[in-house]
């Protein structure tokens, strides 16, 4: 209330258009408000106007963040090929971090003349750091894998790989951080198995410190040479439908035994002699699924663990011929399911089949 000879006094508006900036404009003292109506109106549109373009910089910063996010991880983990050497493979990986595509989990698959060598691995730790360590460990595999004629020369080639890596990122690190950065940097290790496949199928490993992958039995017998019925018709994953526990019996599914794993890469000096176990074989029509510890470790809202065996059995039963890629775009959906949508760990899935001559 103004009083007789009182003079009136301007007020300040605040009105925020976003980015952490401020906008102060006068107000008009009481009785004058009809007489500004319209500079008021063309001052909030000034400010909204500021806030979309503010608004609008900042998406298109993260999209092109996650363009060059998406990149690095295509270059990390190539696409794997549809089919090697009679073999059909399918990956993918389930972030724990929404919109973030670097990560530490690593595949691959390469054809030897010793046989189709795989490898899956898990960096410790998240984000640029793994990912460094992963691209070390994994570039070393791809090319070990063609000149060493044992998995343990691919294994040993992947150790000086990461004990370069951490060397290198320990005499990189900013002298203020201490002993704590470098500690970290020596800290670091990777989760590994190695797979052989050769020609006849016999399966060989060398694990350390990671999961054993599952092994599903063909239900039918030896089937032709060549494609399965639905391989050639399925390059890409179809949605995912839910996985009920099926009615009926459930195909043969168990984890691969090729004995006690050794420590993870990184934490001692692989042992001289090594040999690889024996874990089988892996016959036509039959489908080993490979994971990170990020799938069964995975648990829902009551604490429950990630039913990863009963998940593949359910999957296959529905689909005798079920191809690697389906398998793996039905785990994924699945995980999601179990976690309501938020993974507490990165999960890497690798699937494959072989579709050889009995």
């Amino acid at each position: 209330m103004i009083t007789r000879g009182e003079t009136p006094q301007p007020r300040r508006a605040c009105v925020p258009p976003g980015g952490g900036a401020t906008a102060y404009r006068e107000l008009p003292a009481p009785g004058r408000w009809a007489h500004s109506l319209a500079g008021t109106a063309a001052f909030l549109l000034l400010a909204a106007g500021c806030a979309l373009r503010v608004r609008r910089d900042l998406l298109a910063r993260l999209r092109r963040s996650r363009e060059v996010a998406e990149a690095a991880q295509q270059a990390l983990l190539r696409p794997l090929p549809p089919r090697i050497d009679g073999l059909v493979l399918a990956g993918a990986q389930l972030s724990a971090t929404r919109g973030a595509a670097i990560g530490g989990d690593l595949y691959g698959a390469v054809p030897t003349a010793h046989g189709v060598r795989v490898v899956i691995g898990d960096v410790r730790g998240h984000g640029l750091p793994a990912a460094a360590a992963a691209a070390a460990v994994l570039g070393a595999f791809r090319e070990a894998a063609y000149d060493e004629p044992s998995l343990a020369g691919v294994l040993r080639g992947m150790e000086r790989a990461l004990g370069r890596h951490v060397r290198d990122r320990t005499a990189a690190e900013p002298h203020t951080a201490g002993a704590a950065a470098a500690g970290s940097a020596a800290e670091e290790f990777v989760t590994v198995l190695l797979l052989q496949i050769a020609e006849d199928g016999t399966l060989t490993a060398l694990n350390c410190g990671h999961p054993w992958p599952y092994l599903l039995r063909a239900r039918a017998g030896p089937r032709p040479c060549g494609a399965l019925p639905h391989a050639a018709a399925d390059p890409a994953p179809a949605p995912p439908l839910p996985v009920p526990a099926p009615a009926g019996p459930w195909p043969d599914v168990r984890a691969l035994d090729g004995g006690d794993p050794l420590p993870p890469l990184g934490v001692v000096p692989v042992p001289d002699g090594l040999e690889a176990g024996d874990c089988g074989r892996l016959g036509p029509g039959d489908l080993l699924f490979l994971h990170t510890d990020g799938a069964e470790d995975s648990r829902d809202a009551a604490g429950r663990f990630f039913p990863l065996p009963r998940v593949l059995a359910g999957i296959a039963a529905r689909q005798p011929a079920v191809t690697p890629a389906r398998l793996v775009a039905g785990v994924h959906a699945a995980l999601l399911r179990h976690t309501g949508g938020h993974p507490a760990d990165d999960a890497a899935l690798l699937a494959v089949r072989s579709d050889r001559c009995a």
